[in-house]
């Protein structure tokens, strides 16, 4: 009798440290006016901002320490930061040549409409967006599909964005200038004090790591006393992969096919890409938000996973 009580018990203990087991985070995709907000078991993490002065950005986004990892200007104001480029607004996709317009810095992207908004496990957000000429003349357009989530403490976004040429002859052209962005908080800053660094999948560092091909690339620093880092990981059915980086110590982060002559310097080459009517061309990106360097976040073991994802 001992024994089968005993045995009994210990099955109990089981089913109970089972169903007791880690549970999955609630990411949560909630419409607020023009904007959604996202959030992971009911904390702030991250806010679609469908236009912000022409362009629609995610901003704030929060990281695994409770703290903005971002750059909040033009936004707002942060510790640490300068008011420069005013178009660099914390995460996200323009290019600074299409058919000879600047999106980078002038021209609007129009949000049309949300085709999705998910919460669940992932939350996920879906929009449809037109890129205009100062005359209005549509250029291009875009479905953009923005995947949130959770691994630990560590926090992602996964951004998917096809360009179409819906109306005519689209041209990217080759420009350093583009076209995934992320600005990194203030204090992050390879040039702060204490400085930040930059490390891409070469083990290439700081400035070494501008221009360079590479499958990710890490930007990490202190935030309000805390290392933290950003990874950008590329993942190898995106356009062109691996990616150069135009990815700068003053915080710029952004990954770039098409600025071959800036990049590649003293030799004839030519970056830009025509889309014919009709056809489309897909970028994919993950962006990890980690404690720690690259090797506290498990940046290459994050981007062999996600590497691994069918899209």
């Amino acid at each position: 009798m001992t024994c089968r009580l005993s045995f009994l018990s210990f099955c109990c203990v089981v089913a109970i440290l089972g169903a007791a087991g880690p549970s999955m985070a609630e990411v949560t995709a909630e419409q607020s006016g023009d904007k959604v907000v996202v959030k992971i078991d009911g904390e702030s993490f991250a806010e679609y901002v469908p236009d912000f002065h022409g362009t629609p950005i995610v901003w704030p986004i929060i990281g695994p320490t409770g703290k903005p990892m971002t750059r909040a200007y033009p936004m707002g104001e942060g510790p640490g930061e300068k008011q420069d480029h005013v178009h660099h607004r914390s995460l996200w996709f323009t290019h600074g040549d299409v058919n000879g317009l600047s999106f980078w810095d002038r021209e609007t992207i129009k949000h049309r409409r949300y085709v999705k908004v998910e919460s669940g496990a992932q939350a996920v957000i879906v929009t449809e967006n037109e890129w205009l000429a100062p005359d209005g003349k549509r250029q291009c357009d875009d479905q953009r599909t923005l995947t949130f989530g959770t691994d630990g403490d560590a926090r992602w976004v996964d951004f998917d964005i096809t360009i179409k040429a819906s109306d005519g002859v689209v041209k990217f052209g080759d420009t350093k200038e583009g076209t995934f962005g992320v600005r990194v908080a203030g204090t992050m800053k390879a040039t702060s004090d204490p400085p930040g660094r930059i490390v891409n999948s070469e083990g290439q560092t700081d400035g070494d790591a501008w221009a360079k091909k590479a499958a990710w690339v890490d930007y990490q620093g202190p935030v309000a006393g805390e290392i933290v880092g950003i990874a950008i990981l590329n993942h190898p059915s995106s356009f062109r992969f691996p990616t150069y980086w135009h990815v700068r110590t003053y915080g710029l982060f952004a990954a770039n096919p098409f600025g071959l002559h800036d990049f590649v310097r003293g030799q004839q080459v030519d970056g830009s890409h025509t889309l014919n009517p009709g056809e489309t061309m897909t970028f994919r990106y993950r962006v990890l938000f980690h404690r720690g360097d690259e090797k506290v976040g498990k940046v290459a073991e994050a981007f062999a996973d996600y590497s691994k994802q069918v899209k």
